[in-house]
């Protein structure tokens, strides 16, 4: 898979997304950025995105995707503590 093709199969389900992909062939790892995460619990969060994968991880045409979603308010508190951070 290509990093494009795994942003289009998020960005039909999570249309308001900010997607940050790293990786390459069959691993990446995916930070979503979206509002419509509001409200869920994390696990369900990542549950959210990963299946949207199902087949492809089933195929073994993806083979390992690392997911980390946030909503736009604690992805930008997390850019600021990496900012203070460094």
């Amino acid at each position: 898979m290509q990093k494009q093709e795994i942003a289009s199969i998020i960005l039909a389900s999570f249309d308001d997304a900010e997607i940050i992909t790293a990786g390459a062939d069959c691993s990446f790892q995916v930070t979503v950025v979206s509002e419509k995460l509001q409200g869920m619990m994390p696990v369900k969060r990542q549950q959210s995105v990963l299946s949207l994968f199902a087949d492809q991880l089933k195929s073994g045409e993806l083979h390992a995707l690392s997911v980390k979603a946030q909503t736009p308010a604690e992805y930008n508190a997390s850019q600021s503590l990496t900012s203070i951070e460094l």
